[in-house]
């Protein structure tokens, strides 16, 4: 049997995908007769039917949705090929960064003061995105080297990565500071019930109502939680760290007692041989260190004026 093509698998996929030859024709740009002959030849060369055809419907047959599944992930390792070849071979290299913006502990300023001192060191662009999109950055090629925030209790998915975790924090609710609960010191999450995340999620953790489950709000920028938070839309629970970043006279941040901390981790391809992305990694873990002896250090003296002032 041949090897299949790429142009085989695009084809294939916008067919199964949309379940529709015409539909698919019109995403590829291209006429449905030649797609549908595409298909065909497809299915001769492997041996076994892929689509199940009617004058109403197509289907995916067992071995088209086997297909389906790994010509996704193929075809994802294509493009992420591609976008690290032409970035390699950029006449002004650089290292591509991939964060969640104000979820780095405090450590970035740090770390890219620290980094530009390294002999393999190149110009830093941050990929800047939302909840999750990190290691979909390194995994598709857009990133180098990723800043990832994790809930403890949620699995990263880290499949041809290395990773390292950095530090952990504990995570706040910030709220609207005229909101009833602000006037406590602390919380539990089912005193959020009812209230909302900037996701759409349930604050308190439960599953979401009929009416909103399967929805997905657009993507909000910080300013943009900022604002909706203050006016009491919503409620986010960030690191710690961003609270002293960010003070805000309509936000109060509080204590959730059973809210899972963050723990900062860095990741990169297990394939990288990149000398900028090993001395980022050295830099990156060192200046957490450095963070946690501090942190450890200021921790064992708080006790000091605490007697002084009693």
């Amino acid at each position: 049997m041949n090897d299949l093509e790429v142009r085989q698998l695009r084809y294939f996929v916008a067919v199964a995908e949309e379940l529709h030859f015409g539909r698919a024709a019109e995403r590829l740009g291209m006429a449905q007769p030649p797609l549908s002959r595409a298909i065909r030849a497809l299915e001769r060369q492997l041996g076994v039917p892929l689509l199940e055809r009617t004058t109403r419907h197509v289907a995916l047959t067992p071995a088209g949705e086997t297909l389906l599944r790994d010509a996704r992930i193929a075809l994802d390792a294509v493009t992420a090929a591609a976008r690290r070849a032409r970035h390699a071979g950029r006449s002004d290299p650089g290292l591509r960064l991939a964060l969640k913006a104000d979820y780095d502990g405090g450590l970035l300023p740090q770390i890219l003061a620290a980094y530009r001192h390294e002999a393999a060191a190149l110009p830093v662009e941050l990929v800047l995105g939302g909840k999750g999109e990190q290691l979909t950055a390194l995994h598709d090629g857009r990133a180098d080297v990723a800043l990832v925030p994790a809930p403890l209790d949620e699995p990263l998915d880290v499949r041809g990565l290395d990773v390292e975790p950095l530090l952990t924090e504990p995570r706040l609710v910030a709220l609207a500071a005229s909101d009833p609960l602000a006037s406590r010191s602390y919380l539990h999450l089912a005193d959020l019930t009812g209230r909302t995340l900037p996701d759409g999620t349930p604050a308190d953790g439960q599953e979401a109502c009929p009416a909103t489950a399967g929805t997905r709000p657009r993507r909000l920028d910080l300013a943009e939680i900022f604002n909706l938070v203050e006016v009491g839309s919503i409620v986010w629970f960030p690191p710690a760290s961003v609270a002293p970043r960010h003070p805000r006279p309509g936000i109060a941040y509080r204590t959730v007692s059973d809210l899972p901390p963050l723990t900062l981790t860095l990741a990169w391809p297990h394939h990288s041989r990149s000398p900028a992305v090993a001395a980022f990694v050295r830099t990156a873990t060192s200046m957490a260190t450095s963070m946690a002896t501090a942190t450890a250090a200021n921790q064992a003296e708080a006790p000091a004026p605490q007697r002084a002032l009693s």
